[in-house]
């Protein structure tokens, strides 16, 4: 009988500048080079490999074996590791309002009036507290690398984007954190575009925006979308930014913006320069359109990026009925046509969404539930890794590459079905080749009795 390997709890995680952690097994989706560790590839595509970490970089991967090379050596017992990871579409800015302006109903319509009730309150103290608070949530669960979109409109745009800045730079080498502009496109038609698209620029970010008029909820195309849209791409192009854009985020088979934007992409030379998020009118379309519609995203390589908890927390909600549908868009059908799909978590603890932590493990980990992105398992990881690295241009994030900084998650899990199984709290996150011990902060940091319920409040 073979003896029991050792308990993740005992680990002694090594302070060496130099050391392996051995036999350690890793999603081939997950590899640069994956080829070169094929011949030991389970059923579940996870490869067994010792890797090498010296001086906070990935120095080898190899072929499990025995070694006499005098450097310190951490036996893992089969465990998975996985670099940390990408959330591609978020808003940090939206993040932990959900007290103070709630949602009163859980719909779409209502999570839109109060995000906008709530904007005067994000003064720039409030912004970096919150949006801080979150980049710590993220940090400590093993997320290294972030997209978040960012309100923008005429009285708050230079405020909110001038946190970024400070965010960006504090932390920068922890985190990589991109910002994307976020209004409905209809604000960006006259010369609050060029305010937004030069700030954006400044700022080294993403020109993004809704594809809904800003006075109403996504729906069908309006008769000047083309035009819209040509304005969009135009600014883009002067100041040479890539595009992120909220698309068609309804169940409504009517809204179907997506295919405008593909043939905007197209007449504006930017192939492979556009994200598209949500989409879930898509799936609610019949087959023969959703078929023309993701011909013309794969002849533009537009990118997509999926929200599966916040579709489903928003999509086919109604008072009093149980919804008939999980809200997020088709998915397989787009990666078979070799769409680039990537999932992210969206909105944390705010009107469009009540909940959340900044925890990529946890949106995958229900994105393979809600998708059905399993049986098998082999590519479910890549839509938290390396499909939204090669999207975002992380480079050094969601992937483990030769070379590349030892950013890593280390699991207390053998099998891909152990990591959906258990919600992974024990994870150890590795940043830079040291174990990091930043834990999550702790909800008093946010507590304003004015924002609690008035019963809860009275308590406190």
């Amino acid at each position: 009988m073979s003896p029991m390997p050792i308990r993740f709890a005992d680990i002694a995680w090594p302070s060496a500048r130099r050391y392996w952690l051995a036999n350690a097994r890793v999603p081939a989706c997950l590899l640069v080079d994956p080829e070169a560790l094929s011949a030991t590839i389970d059923r579940e595509g996870v490869v067994r490999a010792d890797v090498l970490i010296a001086d906070g970089r990935v120095a080898r991967i190899e072929h499990p074996r025995a070694r006499d090379d005098g450097i310190a050596e951490v036996d893992l017992g089969s465990r998975q590791i996985w670099p940390t990871l990408i959330d591609i579409h978020t808003h940090l800015d939206k993040g932990h309002t959900v007290e103070r302006s709630p949602n009163v109903d859980g719909t779409f319509h209502n999570a839109r009036l109060a995000a906008v009730a709530d904007r005067p309150k994000r003064t720039a103290p409030d912004l970096r507290r919150r949006m801080g608070f979150g980049l710590r949530c993220a940090y400590a669960h093993g997320v290294s690398a972030i997209r978040t979109h960012i309100d923008t409109y005429p009285d708050s745009a230079e405020r909110s984007w001038s946190v970024v800045r400070e965010m960006r730079a504090q932390w920068a080498g922890k985190i990589d954190l991109q910002a994307v502009s976020l209004c409905p496109i209809d604000l960006l038609q006259d010369a609050f575009g060029d305010q937004v698209a030069a700030l954006v620029a400044q700022s080294g970010g993403l020109l993004g925006g809704v594809a809904r008029p800003s006075t109403d909820n996504h729906g069908a195309p309006s008769a000047d979308i083309d035009a819209m849209l040509d304005r969009v791409f135009a600014l883009a192009a002067r100041h040479d930014l890539d595009i992120d854009l909220h698309v068609d985020e309804t169940h409504d088979p009517a809204a179907a913006t997506l295919p405008f934007i593909a043939r905007a992409a197209l007449r504006h030379g930017y192939k492979g320069r556009v994200v598209c998020g949500h989409c879930c009118s898509l799936a609610m379309q019949p087959d023969d359109v959703v078929d023309r519609t993701l011909d013309l995203l794969a002849e533009a390589d537009i990118a997509v990026v999926t929200l599966p908890t916040v579709n489903m927390y928003l999509q086919d909600r109604q008072a009093g009925r149980t919804p008939r549908w999980r809200g997020v868009t088709v998915v397989h059908e787009m990666l078979r046509r070799g769409i680039r799909v990537a999932a992210a978590g969206d909105n944390c603890r705010d009107s469009f969404y009540a909940y959340g932590d900044h925890d990529v493990v946890d949106t995958f980990r229900q994105a393979v539930r809600i998708l059905h992105f399993d049986h098998p398992l082999t590519d479910a990881p890549a839509l938290v890794g390396s499909t939204p690295s090669k999207i975002g241009k992380f480079r050094g994030h969601g992937q483990l590459a030769i070379g590349g900084p030892a950013r890593l998650i280390v699991f207390n899990a053998r099998s891909l079905n152990e990591i959906v199984s258990r919600p992974q709290s024990d994870r150890v996150v590795v940043d830079c080749g040291e174990r990091v011990t930043a834990k999550v902060p702790d909800y008093a940091e946010l507590w304003d009795d004015e924002c609690l319920p008035a019963e809860v409040a009275q308590v406190s």
